[in-house]
């Protein structure tokens, strides 16, 4: 019965080895990203490249293992809820309080150790952020947020407190 059991459980397993859910790989350039409305340094985009752009933007890059179910579905719905909180490649269709808070996110999570994730750093060893660039990361962010405060409404950036 158990020799049953394990046959018919590695006929499952290569049976979803044909079953892959699409790729997160746009081509041409991104339209809505966004270095379209904000300064984007080489050093941060850099930086954003290595920790932030395989699950926040619309071009994962993917390693051989991703080609392995079900790590493959595992990989898609991380990558797909990473898309759902930020998207860089989408950034420009955020509004401006959506745009503002994300920055402020990305602040509170880089400062905090949050992002990237330890599941993602496991493996990608070179996403592991330094001091330095966490200060860059968070330096640019606030300077884009603060150009919007400049820039625009305080009330069109932030919801009012009641």
């Amino acid at each position: 019965m158990l020799k049953k059991i394990l046959v018919f459980l590695l006929v499952i397993l290569i049976i979803i080895q044909f079953i892959h859910p699409s790729r997160n790989k746009s081509q041409g350039e991104q339209a809505n990203n966004i270095s379209k409305i904000y300064s984007v340094p080489p050093g941060i985009k850099t930086i954003m490249d290595k920790a932030c752009a395989d699950c926040h933007s619309n071009n994962t890059i993917y390693p051989w293992y991703s080609k392995i179910q079900p790590i493959d579905w595992w990989m898609t719905n991380h990558v797909n809820e990473g898309k759902r909180e930020l998207n860089f490649d989408e950034f420009t269709t955020y509004n401006l309080r959506r745009q503002y808070h994300k920055l402020e996110e990305v602040i509170e999570q880089v400062k905090e150790g949050e992002m990237p994730l330890n599941s993602y750093t496991w493996v990608h060893k070179n996403a592991i952020l330094t001091s330095a660039e966490k200060d860059s990361i968070i330096s640019w962010a606030e300077g884009i947020r603060t150009a919007m405060k400049n820039k625009y409404p305080i009330d069109s950036l932030e919801r009012k407190k009641s």
